[in-house]
């Protein structure tokens, strides 16, 4: 197989903790677009995350396995030596309000001066996914009644990472 030019693979970057239904839209979309995709899952050891590696690596794979040129991989350095490491000049990035677009656009320009050969760009989020985030969901979890939370979690997240969502809060 001839390799990939390194503006045809793109590389999406974020702590999916746990993955949400934006962040799988975002994904189906680039995945058309680029031929191939990988999902970085950073890992922050000064943050404490809901779900370890492992487990957000095996609900991606479960929500995302319907996509055939989508790859998914944990890294722990800066955003921009990963994308290197996969060997792309592309840094996908979703946002779905202002302030993503002004927080994007600062760690946009910081990422030029440390590697001015990766390019972010940016999909707006779909209508439907610009109010989800992972702490919103967090928080429907942590304070929802427990009754049908099921059922309204479906409206955030895949449903490979409803399960999980209650068994990590029960």
């Amino acid at each position: 197989m001839a390799e990939l030019s390194p503006l045809s693979h793109a590389v999406y970057v974020g702590s999916f903790d746990p993955l949400t239904l934006g962040h799988q839209d975002i994904i189906e979309r680039a995945a058309r677009i680029y031929e191939r995709l990988t999902v970085g899952i950073g890992i922050n050891p000064d943050k404490a995350a809901l779900f370890g590696p492992d487990e957000r690596v095996a609900m991606c794979e479960t929500a995302l396995g319907h996509l055939v040129n989508v790859h998914i991989r944990t890294f722990e350095s800066l955003a921009v030596e990963f994308v290197r490491s996969c060997n792309s000049r592309v840094m996908l990035r979703g946002v779905r309000t202002l302030m993503d677009i002004d927080a994007e656009f600062t760690m946009s320009l910081a990422n030029r001066v440390l590697d001015d050969e990766i390019e972010s760009v940016f999909l707006m989020s779909s209508e439907g996914f610009n109010h989800i985030s992972s702490s919103l969901i967090k928080q429907i979890v942590k304070m929802g009644s427990r009754d049908d939370l099921k059922s309204r979690l479906a409206d955030f997240v895949p449903e490979a990472v409803i399960q999980p969502l209650l068994d990590r809060f029960n």
